[in-house]
């Protein structure tokens, strides 16, 4: 959700004011749907809320010939605070979500062994498919981009080239993996724990020192105190 009010902020902040049907057609012509996590359709509920929080305000009404009257909206000063903090919060925090892939891939089906590679070819292929509609979307949306956003669409090409890297090397070593899990299903896996690690000594560390979510973790700009997000 943080992805979608800063989409609608920023784009005020940067635009102008706007009534919700400009922004919907700015996030297809920046086509948000293939570089970010922000549903085009979900921005007109995202409008009402921001509204109703007070971070966007309603300046006029406007009506074009026979259209639905449309409301203008702008930033608020609480939205600019709002989004000076997204923008902080976004910027400062990776993200790695854990694929569920990966888990399936340690706990395969022993009388499908067989599967195995077809499962990994199809994914590679449906990658490569992939790649190659980002790049030529980028290619196409290149002349009408900034520097900046130059490289948020190039981020996408990069993660996918890097996820076709791992896939290709997972499909070399997919018969060590299938002559693997045959010896261990033959010969049986190893016993089961005894004991749970809930009853080891845990002591007190400082809040900072806390474990934090495996997937998101903070990097502290210059002049900052480190916060988890």
């Amino acid at each position: 959700m943080s992805s979608i009010r800063l989409y609608i902020l920023g784009s005020l902040a940067q635009r102008g004011e706007m009534h919700g049907h400009q922004l919907r057609l700015l996030a297809e012509e920046e086509h948000v749907h293939l570089w970010t996590d922000i549903s085009v359709g979900a921005l007109y509920g995202a409008i009402k809320r921001l509204a109703a929080e007070g971070l966007i305000d309603v300046v006029r009404v406007e009506r074009e010939g026979n259209f639905p009257e449309r409301q203008i909206y702008e930033i608020s000063d609480g939205g600019r605070e709002a989004l000076a903090g997204l923008r902080l919060e976004q910027l400062s925090t990776l993200t790695f979500r854990s694929d569920p892939f990966d888990l399936a891939l340690t706990r395969l089906d022993g009388d499908r062994l067989d599967d195995v590679p077809h499962i990994v070819e199809g994914r590679i292929r449906a990658l490569e498919v992939l790649l190659e509609e980002t790049e030529e979307a980028n290619f196409r949306a290149l002349p009408y981009l900034t520097i900046s956003e130059t490289f948020a669409m190039e981020h996408r090409e990069h993660r996918i080239r890097s996820e076709l890297d791992w896939l290709r090397g997972l499909l070399a070593r997919v018969p060590d993996i299938v002559a693997d899990e045959q010896r261990r299903n033959a010969w049986g896996r190893p016993p089961l724990p005894t004991k749970s690690h809930s009853h080891h000594t845990v002591h007190a560390v400082p809040a900072s020192d806390q474990p934090i979510d495996p997937n998101h973790h903070t990097v502290t700009p210059p002049g900052k105190a480190s916060t988890h997000v």
